[in-house]
């Protein structure tokens, strides 16, 4: 195809509070160096994890309200197809990483554009029959939950644990779960794991998604006091709590819930993002006394990504996506500010 000099890119102008979002059709298409290769992109996912109030949200909103350092152009779970690739790129050279970690959205430009570069040491190879509105939230969101919860399998006193509902079950809470992240790790807890899951969010919709997606109960934490939410879990597990709990909304107040829901020797795999300066408010003497474990999660291995990939394409893991317009993204950023989105976005991109 004839590759165009200028494209069309969505920027985010003044972080901030006053922060907005700007559709531009003169930003110039880059140019692949060593290893990489230029992408035209189809749609991409936005990354949006739900809120219990308003410290907690997505790389996206992070980087929309600056309360960290990102690209002004953002998005990660880009899909496309390689349309050219840099002189220098071989099968030897690809064989090579050892380059210090750079981030899609952060240290270089995302994907709400309609062409991006990537290093081609990264790229996951879409597998032919899985609609790529359905392959786009699991780059990062998928990834980002299979890697947490496989976590819970180096734990000895976990796998140790009984798995069958005749032995009382593997429990996990999972916060957030009717989020973009949520329904999606809810998924792969209860079909690919066989654990039992109790679901922690917010309102009828995500109450419905949530035990639709094959949690056994579901907890609204507006409605119910804290202290009650952990009461709740203890009796639907036997008065023990759980053996895990998942953090996806990463608030102070989600992580105070956390040691409260999970039994004895229990695990805590944090995953969500708040700002900078909130701290883990959890007693070390707690965390000494019970024997909790506390383990911090980014994404997930290549490996695990060619996995979850296999599972959508079998129908054992369904994202349950909303498609959206490229001139939609200044209200979908404000929408996840609001907490007024269920499941996953991915917006089409202009063609």
């Amino acid at each position: 195809m004839t590759i165009p000099q200028t494209q069309k890119a969505a920027q985010v102008l003044s972080p901030g509070e006053s922060f907005s979002v700007s559709i531009r059709d003169d930003m110039p298409v880059p140019e692949p160096g060593p290893n990489e290769v230029l992408i035209k992109l189809s749609c991409t996912g936005l990354w949006y994890a739900p809120p219990p109030t308003f410290s907690s949200f997505s790389s996206n909103v992070r980087a929309a309200l600056n309360w960290a350092t990102y690209n002004p152009i953002i998005g990660h779970e880009g899909i496309g197809t390689i349309i050219k690739a840099h002189s220098s790129l071989s099968s030897s050279a690809l064989a090579s990483v050892g380059e210090r970690q750079r981030n899609t959205s952060r240290h270089v430009p995302g994907t709400l554009q309609q062409f991006v570069v990537a290093d081609a040491r990264f790229l996951t190879r879409i597998p032919a029959g899985l609609r790529e509105e359905v392959a786009a939230p699991l780059l990062c969101a998928g990834l980002t939950m299979v890697g947490a919860i496989d976590k819970l399998d180096s734990s000895v006193f976990l796998r140790d644990a009984p798995k069958d509902e005749e032995e009382g079950g593997f429990w996990v809470v999972i916060s957030g779960s009717g989020g973009g992240l949520g329904h999606i790790g809810v998924q792969i807890a209860t079909r690919i794991k066989g654990y039992r899951v109790i679901a922690i969010d917010s309102g009828e919709e995500k109450r419905r998604l949530s035990l639709e997606c094959g949690a056994e109960a579901f907890i609204d934490f507006k409605t119910t006091p804290e202290m009650d939410v952990s009461a709740r879990v203890r009796e639907l597990t036997g008065g023990e709590g759980a053996h895990a709990t998942i953090v996806v909304p990463g608030t102070k107040e989600a992580f105070e819930m956390a040691p409260n829901v999970v039994r004895n020797m229990g695990v805590i795999v944090c995953v969500g993002l708040p700002r900078n300066e909130v701290e883990l408010p959890i007693s070390a003497t707690m965390c000494a006394a019970r024997g909790i474990s506390i383990i911090g999660s980014s994404v997930g291995s290549e490996e695990q990504m060619t996995e979850l990939l296999q599972y959508a394409l079998d129908g054992r893991i369904e994202p349950v996506v909303k498609v959206y317009e490229f001139e939609d993204t200044a209200d979908l950023i404000n929408g996840f500010i609001d907490d007024a989105i269920t499941g996953k976005v991915v917006v089409k991109i202009p063609q």
